[in-house]
């Protein structure tokens, strides 16, 4: 268990490069920021320079790998860190310079027990890309393939385990404050953090979930993922098929090998909605450097190692309310909200329903670039305190990731009219999701499950309601007051004085009793 002190001196320590960067300031000026970090701030920053412009997503890149991922996360939460610094963040480069080629050569050799010849005919010593938590290098397969192996950073995860107790303390304390602190969760925001992250801490876990997703994808046109190397991926290491082509974020390169932007911003969009509503588990990582385009114009995704998952429920609450948002039936999405439990029941779902009118009117029937996105997300995040919403952990990766393809649909097509994209597709789904002979194949399904449970259930109750046997059954026993009892009642530690002289009283009696056997045989007759 870290000591309270050495978080303590962690935050100021990181305070300080925050400090450094500008990126307090915001804080401090921030009305609904708790009194007693506007506080702390002000003490980290004493006798430091300040940029006139913050740079945030510089300070989160300057304190480490664990605080990049942080301020991945609170990209996504203006309501958390405000619409300036998360619009800052979006920028945040998931880079640091790499690692020298021996630690690398070390930890793939001590993962597999191998010398690295016997696994690769030929491996690059440098590394095509070098990441917060992994760096990546080509290779060749002695059978003769192209692939991609991703080695974690030597020593990450014990990095990775300090900075996040420290994170998991100061967002307890934070969230203690209550009032805004407390409606935020800033607990489950780090709780999913450390989810996240440890999950990326295990390349087995990365490759399983690239293998889940090809399975839902299917054979999905314009869309596919690299096959995995299983021979060659354990916990730290992951092998798989090279891709060649040109990453999404090079619109120049794009643009003169003849393809079609508008088609692959929509694309995009269509691949998102089928993974995270028709198949409920979505790549949550999908920034411009982990997408691909390949000559023929299929987008190839890399870097699983975030990935969201919505159960069906959530899917279905979450289709609707796009759907209700699409064309213009604000009373559904209120009622929608208020059956998911993401608005308390005391509110109006009338009252709701207005207010969303007043988000969603400006929006609709606009392409993206005419829209402003701070002035949408101040009015939705002014929604969720007006109406004490509290914030949804397991909606977080959605959020992120629907602003990451948004931004890059815009950027492939800045004329794009995302309603106009989701709309068919949503509509579509909830109408085989919601329509009479799903209603009825649910209703069965559910049934029959039921029944299935039922001699389960009736062994279950015969083991805990056994039948009688020859024994008569034995009478009730009156309850007994018993003076220990009482007395603990009254002084639970069993300490008190009383306590000590009873037990003398009744020894002596006994041993009277006993040295006088006439006058207690007297007494029990």
């Amino acid at each position: 268990m870290t000591r309270p002190t050495r978080h303590i001196l962690r935050l100021l320590s990181w305070g300080r490069v925050l400090a450094r960067h500008g990126a307090l300031r915001g804080i401090e000026n921030d009305r609904n920021a708790p009194v007693q970090v506007k506080r702390l701030c002000r003490i980290a920053r004493i006798g430091t320079r300040q940029p006139a412009e913050p740079d945030y997503a510089g300070a989160f890149q300057a304190i480490g790998p664990a605080a990049i991922k942080l301020g991945q996360a609170l990209a996504t939460r203006p309501d958390l860190v405000g619409e300036i610094p998360a619009r800052n963040l979006l920028s945040l480069q998931d880079s640091l310079p790499p690692v020298d080629f021996t630690q690398i050569r070390a930890a793939i050799e001590g993962s597999f027990g191998r010398p690295l010849e016997e696994l690769f005919a030929r491996f690059d010593e440098q590394p095509v890309g070098a990441a917060s938590m992994a760096q990546v290098h080509r290779a060749l397969t002695p059978d003769g393939r192209d692939v991609a192996v991703k080695v974690l950073r030597p020593g990450i995860r014990e990095q990775f385990a300090r900075d996040i107790d420290t994170y998991e303390w100061a967002a307890a304390h934070l969230e203690a404050l209550g009032g805004e602190a407390a409606r935020l969760r800033p607990r489950a925001v780090v709780a999913n953090l450390k989810r996240w992250t440890y999950r990326e801490l295990d390349l087995r876990r990365e490759a399983a979930s690239a293998s889940e997703l090809a399975e839902i994808m299917g054979r999905a046109d314009g869309y596919r993922i690299p096959a995995t190397d299983w021979d060659r991926t354990n916990g730290s290491v992951m092998t798989v098929e090279w891709v060649d082509g040109v990453k999404m974020s090079d619109i120049a390169a794009l643009r003169a090998a003849g393809h079609d932007l508008p088609g692959l911003a929509k694309t995009l969009v269509l691949t998102f909605l089928t993974q995270a509503i028709a198949g409920g588990f979505f790549h949550a990582d999908m920034h411009q450097g982990n997408l691909f385009v390949q000559a023929d114009g299929t987008i190839v995704a890399i870097d699983f190692g975030i990935m969201g998952r919505i159960n069906r429920q959530a899917r279905l609450w979450l289709a609707e309310i796009l759907y209700g948002l699409m064309t213009g039936n604000y009373r559904r999405v209120a009622e929608i909200h208020f059956e998911a439990q993401y608005v308390p029941a005391y509110h109006s779902v009338e009252d709701f329903a207005s207010a969303l009118r007043a988000v969603g009117e400006p929006m609709r029937g606009k392409p993206v670039s005419e829209l402003s996105v701070g002035q949408m997300l101040d009015g939705l995040f002014a929604i969720t305190r007006d109406f004490d919403m509290a914030v949804q952990p397991h909606l977080l990766l959605l959020q992120k990731t629907m602003v990451m393809v948004e931004g890059l649909a815009t950027a492939l097509d800045p004329g794009i009219n995302m309603w106009d994209v989701s709309g068919p597709f949503v509509k579509s789904w909830i109408r085989d999701e919601l329509g009479p002979e799903a209603l009825i194949v649910d209703r069965l399904r559910a049934d029959f499950d039921t029944l299935q449970r039922l001699p389960a259930l009736i062994r279950r109750i015969e083991e805990k309601y056994p039948p009688k046997g020859g024994a008569p059954e034995q009478l009730p026993l009156p309850d007994v007051d018993l003076i220990w009892s009482r007395n603990a009642a009254r002084k639970p530690d069993g300490n008190h004085w009383s306590g000590y002289v009873l037990a003398a009283f009744l020894g002596g009696l006994a041993a009277w009793a006993l040295s006088h056997p006439d006058i207690l045989t007297r007494l029990a007759g």
